[in-house]
């Protein structure tokens, strides 16, 4: 008998079942370099509705790390998505330049000497590190299919980036809210500067914890008999609790909350000054015994009572804080106004000298009694040893506990008063309140997050004793140290940075900066010096939204998005937020979008230091980038993350599966041309236009997580529809018309013009996450179309394919199917058939089964896969199946079981359906 298997129509199609996605991408990113697909997308959507997502700038040291691919992926989804939807959506990478890691590693290979003349030197070699990684990480950033206008990034360190920078301080000045001061912020010892707070990470540390005793000076045991006279005649003490003894020589007063109940205790002949709740606990931690109390008091009695500082021959006053707290300690606190912002604030409320006796190299003045010239932290056993030898010391021990260390050295921080530029928040709390009410977070409770933030911010200290860096374009009067900074200086500067760039601070005479006649306006003195401190680098990228969204006229100011790790609301976020308020009193952006951090298997932060991360560039190299974009689309983004192999094998599994999916749609068009031989959709089967309302369904909910950015519903959306509406039904039961029917029948066109659509819009649904896989496909489909499916759009659902009566229907016949399906599956298993085609199914349903089955009854041997099929009417609702043997014979070519076969030498073997799909041959004698 013949073979008729070259008359079926087999799928075919060179879409490779094996992506091989670590060589092919590489290539394809090259095509799209060489098209300049970017600017094409850019002409294409020029004149559409704007939406811009700025960059916050990645630093520009060392390669990228798996959060900087999770970064830059998820703002790609983004921007290709709101581009896919009709969008103009440019994108301007851009990288922050400035700041210490550059200044280490730089100074590790050129050393630390900062004269003026090796300061240019040392700038420049800065200046060429950073570029070198801007150009490498840029590579790694491309290779992950990032799409961006990477021939034009920002860089903090171009000279018009560097003139905003200085313009955005300039609009802080003129509104009065910059100013010098002496007051104690977070310092790095290693590294002998100031951070801000978004520098600051909290790691386990241990400290001393003493117990230390002051007494009252006679006069201010006279001064609290007179208030409380059960003590007169009495020797009175108090007790103050602290982890920090390095800052005793700091001690110029002693806290107590106003409201607090305090009581005097017996011990050993003295009376001792403690808040009444905490007593109890300090006896127990110091095994000091306490006496009867002689007295209870508010401690709003203590304001101004004299104690002796225990080591130093001056008066400890007792002042009021509302601070104090009755959670640990003694309700007495130590307070060294140089050395705390709390004690800062109380020094300046009482005059206290804000008394901070350590230099920036961390070592204590030589002045200093006892500790001078120690390193901070070797103070502590001296200071200990010292309060023990003068009878005061209570007790010690050494405690675990959250302390503020260096983001970059990771050692511990101390807080330490220096002379510095602070930017005012007083006059921002209430604005930035306002702006976060007019943002929209995602997710809602960044809202509250950032106003909490802002609303208890100190004073931004925004001047760093580095040389990498925008400098503060500050003078200082020799005659009386008294420092200006004036708009007319910060814009004069801004127009030397413009074309000189900043290093022109150091390079050029200073009188390019100050304006003509310019004195002092404290002394009226001519001469000065330039200030030499950079400003804080997040007040660099903060002023991104000025240097590059007010710039670039492809952009547009405010941003309609910011994306990035939760961090940055400490960071970035914040900062942009406050320079925005400082230069046009708004937030710089209408959206913002966070996302989480990585975790391995056990629960701990991904992290070089403990060895336990996974470079992107490997996962890349083993699997390709649109793997590593479909991890992303899979998981929660905005809560902790998990990344392992098996993990991976599960993604690579939903990958596959994907795209064979896409290729067998592909396999199905070979012959297919869109324009000649689609069938009208009212002509369509309708177990197609069942298939496209499914797809319709399906692109909504793209559609809609692509607009909320939930890209884990994207994925979710499309793997359903790929692995439970196509593969595991439609493309099954299609199978029989495609190959089978002439190529050119109704019913096969019909099938085709539906996988075609759903291919079609697959790829571009696919585009933002896959985006080297869809544009795959995309070259597959047949007919005319964009050259690439970047520059297409979504797909545009008509409402005709949007039926819920067909959806329902056939959701019904889907049910039954799985019950028929169990029942074949038990025949095959007890041998009463092979496959599916060999077996009859007699189905028997009352009620409103049996009038569907009725009404499909023509559709059910494709819907089960079998060759035939009888409905019967049963009396009740219940719905059985029987399966046996199909009767007949089996056709030689589509291998259904009928009742005869040709037997013509030419046909011979073949059902009546097939000797007319082989075409046109003469009436079989069957």
């Amino acid at each position: 008998m013949r073979d008729w298997k070259e008359t079926l129509n087999l799928p075919r199609t060179t879409f490779p079942m094996k992506a091989n996605l670590p060589a092919t991408e590489p290539a394809r990113m090259a095509r799209w370099d060489a098209m300049d697909l970017y600017g094409a997308i850019r002409r294409e959507r020029h004149g559409r509705p704007r939406f811009v997502l700025h960059d916050g700038p990645p630093y520009a040291n060392g390669q990228i790390h798996l959060g900087h691919a999770l970064d830059k992926i998820l703002k790609d989804f983004v921007v290709k998505s709101r581009s896919m939807a009709g969008f103009d959506a440019p994108y301007v990478p851009g990288w922050d330049c400035h700041g210490l890691p550059i200044e280490l590693k730089v100074e590790k290979e050129r050393g630390s000497d900062k004269s003026d003349a090796s300061l240019l030197a040392f700038r420049r070699a800065c200046r060429e590190y950073a570029a070198r990684f801007v150009s490498l990480q840029r590579e790694d950033f491309k290779r992950l299919g990032v799409l961006g206008d990477w021939a034009r990034p920002y860089l903090t360190m171009d000279f018009g980036y560097q003139a905003a920078i200085v313009r955005a301080l300039g609009a802080f000045v003129e509104r009065g809210l910059i100013y010098k001061g002496k007051k104690p912020v977070y310092w790095c010892l290693r590294d002998r500067t100031a951070l801000a707070e978004a520098e600051v990470e909290y790691a386990p540390h241990q400290s001393p914890s003493i117990f230390v005793e002051f007494a009252a000076a006679s006069d201010g045991a006279a001064t609290l008999a007179s208030r409380v006279p059960a003590l007169a005649d009495r020797a009175l003490s108090t007790v103050i609790w602290t982890t920090t003894p390095w800052t005793i020589p700091a001690n110029l007063a002693i806290a107590f909350h106003p409201d607090f109940t305090y009581a005097a205790y017996e011990v050993d002949g003295r009376a001792v000054i403690l808040a009444e709740r905490l007593a109890a606990s300090v006896a127990a931690k110091t095994g000091r015994t306490l006496g009867p109390a002689l007295a209870s008091f508010p401690g709003s009695v203590l304001e101004g009572v004299a104690f002796r500082h225990p080591l130093y021959d001056r008066d400890s006053p007792g002042v009021l804080a509302e601070y104090v707290t009755l959670e640990q300690g003694t309700g007495a606190v130590h307070t060294a106004p140089g050395h705390g912002a709390d004690d800062y604030r109380t020094g300046v409320k009482y005059g206290l000298d804000v008394y901070a006796p350590i230099g920036t190299n961390g070592r204590f003045l030589p002045e200093v009694g006892l500790v001078g010239g120690l390193p901070v932290f070797d103070a502590n056993p001296v200071v200990v040893d010292a309060l023990r030898t003068a009878g005061v010391l209570w007790g010690v021990e050494t405690i675990d506990h959250s302390y503020p260390h260096c983001w970059r050295c990771h050692q511990p921080l101390i807080f330490l008063a220096t002379s510095q530029w602070f930017i005012a928040m007083d006059a921002l709390r209430e604005p930035a309140a306002t702006a976060c009410a007019d943002v929209t977070w995602t997710p809602a409770w960044g809202r509250e997050r950032m106003q909490g933030m802002v609303s208890t911010r100190p004073d931004w200290c925004i001047s760093r004793q580095r040389a990498w860096g925008v400098p503060i374009p500050a003078v200082t009067c020799r005659a009386c140290g008294t420092s200006a900074l004036t708009a007319d200086i910060v814009e004069r500067t801004a127009r030397v940075f413009e074309t000189a760039g900043a290093d022109a601070w150091y390079e050029q005479d200073l009188s390019a900066f100050l304006p003509q006649g310019f004195r002092c306006p404290s002394c009226g003195g001519t001469d000065f010096d330039r200030e030499r401190d950079i400003v804080d680098v997040w007040f660099d990228s903060g002023s991104s939204h000025e240097a590059v969204l007010a710039a670039r006229p492809e952009l547009a100011w405010p941003a309609d998005l910011y994306l990035e790790g939760t961090d940055q609301y400490r960071g970035w976020f914040q900062s942009s937020l406050l320079v925005g308020l400082g230069t046009r009193g708004r937030a710089p952006y209408r959206g913002v979008l966070t996302h989480g951090f990585f975790i391995d298997e056990d629960g701990r932060k991904m992290s070089k230091s403990q060895g336990n991360t996974i470079a992107p560039q490997t996962l890349i190299a083993q699997h390709g980038a649109d793997v590593l974009r479909l991890w992303v689309a899979m998981v929660d983004a905005r809560d902790e993350m998990r990344i392992s192999r098996e993990i991976l094998a599960r993604t690579v599994e939903a990958y596959r599966k994907i795209r064979n999916t896409a290729r067998y749609l592909l396999a199905n068009l070979y012959d297919f041309d869109p324009t000649h031989d689609s069938v009208a959709f009212d002509a369509l089967v309708e177990v197609d236009r069942f298939a496209l309302a499914r797809f319709a369904r399906m692109a909504t909910d793209v559609r809609q997580g692509y607009e909320a950015y939930d890209f884990q519903t994207v994925f979710q959306a499309i793997n359903e529809f790929v692995t439970v509406d196509l593969s595991a039904f439609y493309l099954d039961v299609s199978k029989d018309r495609l190959y089978t029917f002439a190529a050119t029948s109704p019913a096969r066109r019909s099938a085709q013009t539906a996988q075609y659509l759903v291919a079609d819009g697959l790829a571009r649904l696919l585009a933002p996450i896959l985006s080297v896989t869809a544009d795959e496909i995309w070259d597959g489909l047949p007919g005319t179309r964009e050259a690439s499916v970047h520059l297409a759009e979504f797909p545009a659902v008509p409402d005709t394919w949007r039926d819920e009566a067909v959806e329902e229907r056939w959701r019904r016949l889907l049910q039954i199917r799985t019950r028929v399906n169990a029942a074949l599956e038990t025949a095959r298993q007890q041998k009463t058939i092979g496959n599916a085609l060999s077996a009859h199914v007699r189905v028997a349903a009352g009620g409103a089964d049996a009038d569907l089955l009725a009404r499909y009854a023509d559709d059910l041997p494709m819907l089960f896969i079998t060759s035939s099929v009888d409905v019967e009417r049963s009396a009740g609702d219940d719905l059985t199946v029987d399966v046996t043997p199909a009767p007949g014979v089996k056709c030689a070519r589509c291998w259904r079981y009928v009742g005869a076969v040709a037997t013509d030498d030419d046909i011979e073997g073949l059902c009546e359906r097939c000797v007319d799909a082989v075409g046109g041959l003469r009436a079989a004698r069957i």
